[in-house]
């Protein structure tokens, strides 16, 4: 085939084409009315538009309206004029010393000269949520190991932030900065969110610089995401990136219902977005930062069980319709569930309305709640559906009321994050050793992990308890420190 030809034929195929896109695009805004055919006038005098639905600008150059058919047309702008000024940027600056030698410690010692000093920085996001004292809400992984935070306004100022407290299992830590004409974000009861539900997301992705996106909410109530402890996310399509954490997750009036957190890409940030974000409820970032305020730390109130996940197996033996919830196993003496009169046996399908399929939803919705928190369960007791409620308590985390011989000792649960990540390691963390006392002399450490008793093993201080009560005199504890484990025996 000849070249000439052939082009003009593609012009003449291009040119058609347009034609009749311009036609069809024509026939959906102006459809013809049923049994009529469309008049054709030869020179037909253009409608009048309102000078409010066409922006002025340089004549001949095509614009955007402002309005469609007298309605405005809907922008984000005034709301985030509103949010804007409210959501920082948060730098942290961590000292670290590196060795040629890694990690090992021997050589560490032998070269102590060889180590140098290194300036690690990263960047976050940060929320202003009470502008009278200057309180910020971020992530706790955001300035978690660091030694200096900075937090930069929208107005160009940089401030040093006094760190107020944090909290790992829920990830939300509170900063105060000093500084005047502050504009806060106010909270939303997350409570009332839904599926479908607008937001924006607010941040400084990748230290660009402020970055705004919007979605929906995709799912409230989400767990089980890897390596975070307590876990009641709301997850959402906004796009959220490095940089985003502790950003604000905004409603359509600019209220604050969640922090972002999070984005899950099995591949990856280098992957892109593909629409998995999380953030913390505003209702449960508020409640950890007014016990943050009150009292610098977070106290955890628990019900007292221990408890197996319903399966196929214990289903079946139960007479249950279906594999479902949490079997109380055993019923600490003087707990809440004791008071509340639940029994080993009862299945617990439910606790403040939400559905309860494991023992690690039981544990979640428990480990979420402060202490002296009134809580409805829904049992299945032989079959039969019974409603329980019952107010956490909290256990005692000083050694010597568990045994005098761990005085000095301060006791924690395991983190949730640990036993998400190795679901092998279960039992208690000693926080801190006091030096001299008595728990010091006994070998114990900060960072061991007890894992199992002479008076029987234990998931938790609730369990610990129970163990040692069990106990023979001669008390030996099984420790995991770093890689190893070792028996301690209590003098």
């Amino acid at each position: 085939m000849r070249p000439l030809p052939t082009l003009l034929a593609l012009v003449a195929a291009a040119a058609f084409g347009g034609l009749a896109a311009v036609a069809i695009q024509n026939g959906l805004q102006h459809p013809a009315q049923a049994g009529a055919l469309p008049a054709a006038p030869a020179a037909a005098a253009p409608a009048p538009v309102s000078s409010s639905e066409v922006p002025t600008g340089v004549a001949g150059t095509a614009a955007l309206p402002v309005a469609v058919e007298g309605q405005p047309v809907p922008s984000l702008a005034p709301m985030l004029q509103r949010v804007t000024p409210a959501v920082v940027s948060v730098q942290t600056t961590q000292r670290v010393r590196v060795s040629p030698f890694g990690n090992d410690p021997f050589f560490r010692r032998m070269f102590p000269e060889l180590s140098q000093e290194r300036i690690a920085q990263s960047l976050g996001s940060g929320v202003i949520v009470d502008a009278r004292n200057g309180y910020v809400l971020t992530n706790h992984h955001v300035i978690e190991g660091a030694d200096e935070v900075t937090v930069t306004l929208a107005d160009g100022r940089t401030l040093e932030a006094e760190f107020m407290g944090s909290d790992a299992e829920t990830d939300v830590a509170l900063m105060r900065v000093p500084a005047e004409n502050l504009t806060e974000v106010p909270l939303a009861d997350s409570g009332t969110l839904n599926v479908g539900d607008f937001v924006v997301a607010v941040g400084n992705p990748f230290g660009v610089g402020q970055t705004v996106t919007s979605g929906i909410v995709s799912a409230v109530g989400r767990s089980n995401i890897p390596g975070v402890g307590f876990q009641n996310f709301i997850q959402t399509d906004a796009s959220i990136n490095p940089g985003n954490s502790g950003g604000a997750l905004v409603n359509l009036r600019g209220e604050l219902v969640g922090i972002n957190t999070a984005s899950f890409n099995p591949r990856g940030s280098q992957a892109g977005n593909i629409g998995l974000g999380f953030a913390i409820p505003s209702n449960l970032a508020g409640s950890v930062m007014r016990q943050l305020v009150t009292t610098g730390e977070v106290r955890r109130g628990t019900l007292g069980v221990d408890t197996q996940t319903v399966d196929a197996r214990i289903a079946d033996g139960l007479g249950l319709a279906a594999p479902r919830g949490a079997v109380v196993t055993r019923v600490h003496p003087g707990s809440a569930a004791a008071e509340a009169g639940i029994r080993t046996g009862d299945v617990i399908v439910a606790a403040n309305g939400q559905r309860v399929d494991n023992s690690e939803t039981l544990r979640n919705i428990q480990g979420l709640q402060a202490i002296d928190t009134p809580i409805a369960l829904e049992l299945l007791r032989d079959g039969e559906p019974l409603q329980v409620s019952a107010r956490l308590r909290e256990i005692p985390r000083d050694g010597a009321n568990y045994d005098p011989r761990l005085a000095g000792a301060t006791l924690a649960d395991l983190p949730e994050a640990l036993r998400r990540q190795s679901e092998r390691v279960s039992g208690v963390l000693v926080e801190a050793v006091d030096p001299g006392s008595r728990a010091a002399g006994n070998g114990l450490r900060a960072g061991d992990v007890i894992l199992a008793t002479t008076g029987g093993q234990f998931h938790d201080l609730a369990g610990f308890r129970a163990a040692l009560a069990n106990a023979p005199g001669d008390l030996v504890l099984l420790v995991q420190r770093g890689r190893g484990r070792y028996q301690v025996p209590l003098r």
